[in-house]
């Protein structure tokens, strides 16, 4: 039996990157995804024998628990799951809503939350991990919701590994600059175009793709690697390490 990975919004973007890598890795993979659009798109790419998809708002709690037990139910079990829905409202703070900020927690906090509150009871000997961002540490003006959910995601993460531990193991990921412009749904899917300039202000010597995050999850994934728990893993090509000054 393959192990069963939820992925949440995982029909584009980094998500749908996590997506094809793991079942490249011989891992069965459940997509939850609010976009129908991205879902479709994604069912044209990937047959659905291979793939289970639900459309699903991560912050509403019975749509959750209803994708979470169909889940198990068509793979047999659930060994993993992904927090990585999220969405912004990037504005002056005066301007931002409190609907629009809301909306962003509900997404991006309350909805690793739920997810991981439900998937519980299915796992026996699981991972889960949680998507954060450098935003958590440091900051651009006019990020305070999306900032403020991916520091929460960071406190959620260790917090989680503390209660659920030893059987479940819970770490964050913190993705820097990512170029996922090409990896969306067709309507908004674009070819960026990335200058000298852009790739050489990472230490590592260029703009980060989603493989790079792919690849951390198949790594925190591994049952060898189940002394770490707890963690924030940065994966930004050296930025925040960076000392700039004008």
């Amino acid at each position: 039996m393959k192990k069963n990975i939820i992925v949440t919004g995982g029909a584009q973007g980094i998500g749908k990157t996590m997506v094809v890598s793991l079942l490249k890795n011989g891992y069965a993979v459940t997509v939850f995804e609010i976009d129908e659009e991205a879902i479709n798109e994604l069912k044209e790419e990937i047959p659905e024998e291979t793939v289970s998809m639900f459309c699903v708002d991560v912050s509403d709690e019975n749509s959750v628990k209803d994708a979470i037990s169909s889940s198990a139910e068509i793979h047999g079990n659930i060994y993993g799951l992904i927090n990585n829905a999220a969405v912004a409202a990037n504005k002056p703070l005066t301007d931002l809503s409190l609907e629009e900020w809301n909306r962003v927690m509900g997404t991006n906090l309350t909805g690793a939350f739920l997810c991981s509150k439900h998937v519980v009871p299915f796992m026996k000997d699981g991972r889960i991990i949680n998507m954060a961002s450098t935003r958590a540490l440091q900051s651009e003006a006019d990020t305070e919701a999306y900032s403020a959910s991916k520091g929460g995601i960071m406190a959620l993460t260790h917090a989680l590994a503390t209660s659920l531990g030893p059987q479940i193991k819970v770490n964050s990921i913190s993705p820097g600059w990512i170029d996922v412009s090409a990896v969306r749904k067709k309507a908004t899917a674009r070819q960026c175009l990335l200058s000298k300039e852009d790739h050489s202000q990472h230490p590592a010597g260029r703009v980060g793709k989603a493989s790079d995050i792919a690849n951390m999850v198949l790594f925190l994934l591994q049952p060898e690697n189940d002394f770490i728990t707890g963690q924030n893993f940065v994966v930004d090509g050296g930025m925040t390490t960076k000392m700039i000054y004008v």
